[in-house]
């Protein structure tokens, strides 16, 4: 006991200095936990292990020091995709997920930073318990797979179930527990390829007894609670492997629209198998409908094309799958080139050489697509001069080909390729072609004007390439370093018309654009290519975009407004304005910034200040808000419990701060102090004066009274220069009970339902009674206890004895007080025991009344080796009378109160506002003894109240 009170004066001298110096200090921080913890436990190297099961609620606080108070931050480790922490970072003290899943088992963080040194971290360890229902899967020994299971066959039973920690198995054949030699014709074993516990049984030459109920338990040993797992597999002569049947065609060819039923039976299997689909697309359409094995596709379209398998399984041997394609007819993109004479690098048609009509559709599927053409409007068939071909659909896409060779007048005209499906059911594609001797190649221009083309950032623009030739081919744009994706993100855009619509210009849509023809739908010859050079004029990016700046009046200040980019790089102008009033404007030399300063500050000159640095392309501005407003308080966090009780209905609060940047502007000359209750809307305020100037770091105080308990109340704060309030801060108080402190002065009137961590005596007969005159039935005792607590209030509670039956005389309720630790004047020295003034109230009415003790019990000793301090028998009347007792413990201490029940009902003894103070008590009554009469204690004493100020070291 000597050396806490050592270190406790130490931590006060040490406490004194730092407060001297200011209390700013770097974070420390821990991590405390609730929620569902199964246990909570330090593994090697001080590893900290939260051990919970999945579905429950996960509660970690993270719980900081330092000042100002520090930002709180949690994280987890980094894993794959889908173990990202809630997508985010949470930034609150508490960490909560309810029902945690499995995947969120990791390692979480919690950092706290203020900006005084480093970061303070902590991290503990979440392990998720789980254990999911086993599967039992039974397999035959290789070569023997597709018989059946019969004697002489060996049968290996497999067991697997996912669980954290790792599962122990256990297997039964119907009540029999099986175990490694216990049973010649059984191997229980785990395989080489695996980890954790036995899970695999071999039933080796299946003997008669073998066929049987096997039951298979997979369990974590109740760790957090969880239950073992069963189940069940019944082995019998009949036990095989699924085997299923689809009747329908492989492939299946239908229209778009159609309605497709895909039916799978199961032909074998025991026990019954289940059936499921899949699709190789990954999941069966919306749309789909699926009742005992058949699938339904209603109105299939070519998204719904595909592989779809039926699976079979009834953990016997592997599972049964059969697989059938699923083919939509479709025809698209239709498309023809122009080949002039293949044999010679000729560009243009001639009369007496070759043409060749190339026409390409892509079909679903290909080996029904049929092509045929016409001229003019008339079948065309192959002859030496019209050469028809058709390349093979399984080498390459559905072309067909037309050569004309010997090229003749009177064979100018339109040729039609007419491209369908044999199958019928989808509309053909008609591709026309025109030869003429005006059917001539393409050529590619820029139209005079369009390039360079000079745009500003946001507008819309046109990049135009002209094409001309008959037919005009599809022209495709790209950007000219092939690397730069286009505006919508491909590599290469189509255009019919040879224009490229760029929709809100990006500067980092600059460059050069390459148009190009292609060889669809027009001649196949060598690319014809252009360029289109953009130029994308954008405002100055300038820094800063925005910037607070406080300062004090009459002092200067500068504000300095940078250019980072710009096109056209040569800027024009700057402007500078306060509001809307032109402050200064002139042109840029060689520097990048622009200055402007106030030299002393008056009340007219703060405000909102804005530099423009215009360009061609508009401007870009710096925006600065000068104020002479005071930052906002900081709070003090870290005091130990600066809560006190002076009165039985109302505590006080030391309410601490500290001043960030106090020196930035005008010297503080008070504080406005607004103060509410919680839950409603007037606020009460007054000022705090403050005298001289106040030094950063420096701890400020005022205590807060007549808060009503155990009311929480809202507090804020807002500080006053000569330029006016400045920005204010605002806490919540809340009330709480002292627990355990070092005394120097403790009250409790029983209001809340802890009251005040006393505790019932486990030894004694029966319990005191925590109650208000309002709520307690006095329907059978009328004429016994008090009416009302000390202070009168109905609604007020007290502890009282109840002594109806089936209480009996001499039955003894003691009600013991939280441990006290003695704090002595003098911390080195405990040769003069310190003074406590203990009092308390009671009310003992009713003609049965037995005898009201009071102990205090001082650490080693036992209550009977205490003797009562305080005693008192008997009727004292229907009113409440105060007790004071000085005592002078030289250990921690407890005090003790003794209620016996009299000869009869009516003797109800009741207690209320319980106090220790520092101190003898002033006057104080003389203490009855057992048995004394009811004028020694007759008197009530005005209860004195004392404050002090401690300080104690507390880790939030």
């Amino acid at each position: 006991m000597d050396g806490i009170i050592c270190v406790l004066g130490l931590l006060t001298l040490v406490l004194e200095g730092i407060w001297s110096q200011g209390v700013y200090a770097p974070p420390t921080v821990r991590i405390a936990h609730s929620g569902h913890a199964c246990n909570v436990e330090e593994e090697r190297f001080s590893e900290r292990v939260y051990t919970i099961r999945e579905g429950e609620t996960l509660e970690l606080s993270c719980l900081v020091t330092g000042h100002p108070r520090p930002q709180i931050r949690w994280t987890k480790t980094a894993g794959s995709v889908s173990d990202r922490f809630q997508d985010s970072s949470v930034f609150n003290e508490t960490l909560h997920i309810s029902k945690i899943q499995r995947h969120q088992g990791g390692r979480y963080y919690c950092k706290a930073e203020n900006g005084l040194g480093s970061p303070a971290i902590k991290s503990i360890r979440v392990d998720v318990y789980y254990l999911d229902e086993p599967v039992v899967t039974v397999h035959q020994s290789i070569g023997e797979a597709k018989e059946q299971f019969y004697y002489e066959r060996t049968v290996f039973l497999r067991c697997v179930a996912n669980s954290n920690p790792p599962v122990r198995y256990s297997w039964h054949r119907g009540r029999d527990v099986l175990s490694q030699g216990s049973d010649k014709g059984v191997e229980i074993y785990e395989p080489f390829f695996t980890q954790g516990e036995t899970k695999i049984l071999k039933l080796k030459n299946l003997r008669p007894k073998d066929y049987a109920n096997y039951s298979c338990i997979a369990s974590v040993r109740n760790i957090c609670g969880i239950a073992d797992r069963k189940v069940i597999f019944r082995l019998t002569n009949k036990t095989a492997p699924a085997s299923i049947k689809l009747l329908v065609e492989d492939p299946i060819v239908v229209n778009p629209g159609q309605t497709v039923s895909l039916v799978c039976i199961p032909t074998g299997g025991e026990p019954a198998p289940l059936l499921s689909w899949t699709s190789s697309s990954g999941s069966l359409p919306e749309k789909s409908v699926l009742k005992d094995g058949t699938l339904t596709l209603p109105a299939v379209t070519s998204a719904d094309a595909g592989a779809y398998s039926c699976i079979a399984t009834n953990n016997v041997g592997n599972p049964a799958k059969k697989t059938t394609t699923i083919i939509v007819r479709a025809l698209k993109n239709g498309r023809f080139w122009i080949t002039p004479d293949p044999y010679h690098n000729d560009d243009n048609i001639q009369i007496g050489r070759e043409v060749k009509i190339s026409c390409q559709v892509e079909a679903t599927p290909p080996e029904e697509l049929q092509f045929s053409w016409l001229k003019n409007g008339r079948a065309l068939r192959s002859s030496e001069r019209m050469v028809i071909t058709h390349t093979d659909p399984d080498i390459s896409p559905g072309n067909t080909h037309l050569d004309i060779i010997d090229l003749k007048f009177t064979d100018f005209g339109t040729y039609t390729c007419v491209a369908a499906l044999r199958g019928g059911g989808i509309a053909e594609i008609s591709i026309d072609v025109n030869i003429s001797s005006t059917t001539v190649p393409p050529t590619l221009t820029v139209p005079r004007g369009k390039s360079p083309l000079v745009v500003r950032e946001g507008e819309t623009v046109e990049l135009e390439c002209l094409v001309s030739g008959k037919p005009k081919p599809i022209i495709l744009w790209s950007r000219s370093d092939k690397e730069a994706p286009m505006p919508d993100g491909s590599m290469q855009t189509e255009s019919l018309d040879g224009v490229l619509r760029i929709l809100n210009v990006s500067r980092e849509m600059s460059g050069s654009y390459r148009c190009q023809t292609s060889q669809y739908n027009g001649f196949n010859v060598k690319p014809r290519e252009a360029e289109v050079q953009l130029i994308v004029q954008y405002p100055p990016a300038v820094e800063p975009v925005f910037l607070e700046v406080r300062q004090g009046l009459s002092r200067s200040v500068s504000l300095l407004c940078r250019v980072l980019r710009a096109h056209p790089s040569r800027v024009l102008r700057f402007e500078w304005r306060l509001g809307s009033r032109l402050l200064h404007a002139g042109h840029f030399d060689s520097r990048d910034d622009t200055e402007y300063s106030v030299r002393s500050l008056t009340r007219e000159a703060y405000g909102e200040y804005t530099c423009d640095i215009i360009n061609e392309a508009g401007p870009g501005r710096c925006t600065f808000l000068l104020t002479g407003k005071a930052f906002a308080p900081e709070f003090y966090y870290d005091t130990y419990s600066p809560l006190w009780q002076n009165r039985p209905r109302v505590y006080g609060y030391k309410l601490q701060w500290t001043q960030m940047n106090p020196g930035a502007v005008d010297r503080i000359m008070a504080y406005r102090l607004g103060i509410r209750q919680t839950g409603q809307q007037r606020w009460w305020e007054q000022e705090i004066p403050v005298e001289g100037n106040i030094q950063k770091g420096e701890l400020i105080t005022h205590n807060l009274t007549e808060l009503i308990r155990p009311e929480a109340y809202v507090v804020r704060l807002t500080p006053i220069t000569r330029f006016g309030e400045g920005d204010s801060t605002t806490r919540i108080i809340t009330y709480s009970a002292p627990t355990n402190p070092h005394l120097r002065e403790f009250v409790c009137s029983f209001e809340e339902e802890p009251v005040c961590l006393f505790t019932q005596d486990k030894n004694d007969d029966f319990d005191w009674t925590r109650h208000s005159a309002a709520t307690r039935d006095t329907k059978y005792t009328p004429n016994t206890g008090p009416s009302g607590d000390r202070s009168g209030a109905r609604q007020g509670f007290y502890m009282y004895i109840e002594t109806s039956r089936p209480r009996k005389e001499g039955d003894t309720a003691r009600l013991l007080s939280p441990v006290f630790n003695v704090a002595p004047k003098n911390p080195y020295s405990i040769t003069s025991p310190p003074a406590y003034c203990f009092s308390f109230y009671y009310h003992m009415y009713g003609k049965h009344i037995g005898s009201l003790n009071a102990f205090v019990k001082q650490k080693g000793q036992s209550t009977s080796d205490a003797g009562p301090v305080w005693s008192l028998s008997g009727n004292q009347g229907d009113r409440w009378r105060q007790a004071k007792i000085s005592i002078h413990p030289v250990s921690s201490f407890q005090v003790i109160f003794e209620g016996i029940r009299g000869p009869g009902i009516e003797g109800d003894i009741a207690i209320d506002d319980v106090t220790l103070e520092e101190g003898e008590c002033p006057d104080p009554p003389s203490n009855p003894i057992r048995g004394a009469s009811a004028h020694t204690a007759s008197s009530i004493w005005p209860l004195s109240v004392t404050l002090f100020f401690t300080v104690f070291v507390h880790q939030r």
